[in-house]
């Protein structure tokens, strides 16, 4: 048998933004429907290591070849963005779901800078309102970057502000992305002054303590929190959590591992009852989202291992219709 190997360039190539936006909403939608189970990731975190380790495993059910087993072995190495490196670094592999033979080994780095942002775009196009097109970006690294592409595919962007609290990681970043886009993309040297006005958005940083307050936000505003994915770090304050509405990935993962939701929660400000809905339930249509347009949306993002599979899956039927990657006897 032979198996695929899927390095970070075959990733961005076989997996464009656009098209990534559409598999995540079906990958979403199926959750909701039960056609896609995952436990809640293992995270193996030594006290004395530089980062840590996480085993993010799922199952798709299907019928013609479409049942697949897939998994993320992903290390998490905040220090690296200092280095220049994406602090994720991993692999995602894939298998039949009909035999259990492994099918392709597929960069972690890649699919997850671009189905995180392809997951905020799905629900940012569900929350956000239509008109809204001020985009403020907290946070100048790889997810910024994806952020900003997938924002733009849902949304009509007029301007963007970034972020960061590396001013010249911001500069570079404003310098960089406004080259891509028709919109201009500027850099400030402060949360405040990038959020203010804005009616979208995200916070894509490695903070464990609150980078957005509540007084900073607009009426209306929609926003992407997507940085903190552990139980003990948080990017949003408590006043804007329980001012919103508050939608996660899944319920089960952001009750254990959401700490934006967790210390609002211990704070007294919100219960159970705070979280709204999961986006694929909006995309079935058994909840609802923005119900209106001085709302302020907010969808907490954890990472799901459904959504690695889902894309290391897309990948894999681009790559062997399209002749790419290497291919090795195993």
């Amino acid at each position: 048998m032979k198996i695929l190997v899927l390095s970070h360039s075959e990733v961005e190539q076989l997996l464009p933004m656009n098209e990534c936006v559409e598999v995540m909403a079906e990958a979403l939608a199926a959750l909701a429907k039960g056609e896609m189970f995952l436990p809640l990731r293992m995270i193996v975190n030594p006290p004395a290591a530089a980062g840590m380790l996480g085993l993010m495993p799922a199952y798709r059910s299907g019928e013609d070849g479409a049942a697949a087993y897939g998994v993320k072995a992903v290390c998490v190495f905040p220090g690296n963005s200092a280095m220049g490196k994406d602090m994720h670094q991993g692999c995602v592999l894939l298998f039949s779901g009909e035999t259990g033979e492994p099918l392709a080994v597929v960069n972690a780095s890649a699919i997850t800078s671009i189905r995180t942002g392809a997951v905020s775009a799905v629900a940012t196009r569900l929350l956000a309102r239509p008109d809204a097109s001020d985009l403020a970006i907290v946070g100048a690294g790889t997810q910024g970057r994806a952020h900003l592409a997938a924002m733009a595919c849902v949304r009509p962007l007029k301007r963007v502000r970034v972020a960061d609290h590396n001013v010249e990681r911001a500069k570079a970043f404003a310098k960089e992305m406004g080259a891509r886009f028709s919109f201009p993309v500027e850099y400030v040297d402060s949360v405040q002054s990038a959020v203010r006005g804005a009616d979208l958005i995200v916070t894509v940083t490695s903070s464990s303590e609150p980078v957005l307050k509540r007084e900073w936000v607009s009426a209306g505003t929609h926003i992407n929190a997507v940085g903190a994915s552990f139980r003990n770090a948080r990017e949003i304050d408590t006043a804007t959590v329980a001012a919103s509405r508050f939608f996660g990935d899944r319920r089960e993962s952001t009750l254990n591992e959401s700490g934006d939701y967790l210390f609002a929660a211990q704070d007294g400000a919100i219960g159970p009852d705070h979280i709204q809905g999961e986006i694929g339930e909006i995309l079935i249509g058994t909840k609802e989202g923005r119900t209106s347009p001085d709302q302020i949306t907010l969808f907490k993002a954890l990472g799901l291992a459904v959504e690695d599979l889902a894309a290391a899956a897309h990948v894999y039927a681009n790559a062997a219709h399209n002749g790419a990657g290497t291919w090795v006897e195993f």
